[in-house]
């Protein structure tokens, strides 16, 4: 059986555009979930400056 070269090179092509996508909604959430990170420590932070003993 012979496989036919265009064929197979745009199902490679399709899965990696397909594997791209994805992956790009993936570092969209890390991103999400690193700026929610930062905006704890942030608070927390602030809390702890406001010289009120037991905040931190």
């Amino acid at each position: 059986m012979r496989i036919n070269r265009k064929l197979m090179a745009m199902m490679l092509l399709s899965m990696m555009s397909l594997g791209s996508l994805a992956a790009c909604h993936t570092v969209e959430g890390v991103g999400k979930d690193m700026e929610s990170a930062g905006d704890s420590i942030q608070d927390t932070a602030k809390d702890c400056t406001d010289s009120v003993e037991g905040n931190c």
